[in-house]
Parts: structure tokens; C-alpha cells; sequence
């Protein structure tokens, strides 16, 4: 499997609901050293709809100012349509949407 590969699996365990970080992604997909990886893998996501992108966010619950498949916006749709909660500042709740998965 290529890095891109193990990345795309990693992301599609993050639930429908919930957020991951681009550091969390990278130490599941097996090299913590990867944050970068997983942005750039994400951007060239084959598969939109199968593999959830948007729902990564920077570790401070910020959006992707890069987001490819629609912009910032389109992401914070796509995960409000799933129930994640935003702050006032317009970054995600990290305290209430973030997949516990360590």
C-alpha cells in the first residue's frame, strides 16, 4: 500500500459526526511526521464522496483554507450537515466533535 492509500483508509474511520486532525490522521496511518502528507493526499483526493476529506481539520478546529472540493465553505456545510459543532470564531468545537480514537 502507498502512503496516499494508508492515508485515504485512516480517514474513512473517522465517523460521520466527527473530526480528526491532520496530526491524528498521520500517527493512525503510521508516521506521526506526515501532517503535511495527509494534506497534500487529501487534496488529491480520488474519491470525494467515499473518502470523507472534510472531515480533517487543523488542529485548532480550523478550516482548510485549501479545501479542494468546494472551498472552506463547502467543508463547514458538509460538517454541519453531520452535526459537528462550530464556536463563535468559526472553527470546530474540538471539545465535542473530535474522534477519540487513542
Amino acid at each position: 500500500m502507498t502512503s496516499f492509500e494508508i492515508i485515504y483508509e485512516t480517514v474513512k474511520l473517522i465517523p460521520k459526526g466527527k473530526v480528526a486532525t491532520y496530526g491524528q490522521v498521520a500517527t493512525l496511518s503510521g508516521n506521526p511526521k506526515w501532517s503535511r502528507v495527509v494534506g497534500y493526499a487529501l487534496h488529491r483526493n480520488p474519491e470525494p464522496g467515499v473518502i470523507p476529506c472534510h472531515r480533517v481539520v487543523m488542529k485548532d478546529g480550523s478550516l482548510s483554507p485549501a479545501f479542494a472540493f468546494g472551498g472552506k465553505n463547502r467543508q463547514r456545510e458538509l460538517l454541519e450537515s453531520e452535526g459537528v459543532e462550530f464556536l463563535e470564531d468559526g472553527r470546530v468545537d474540538m471539545e465535542a466533535g473530535r474522534w477519540q480514537n487513542l
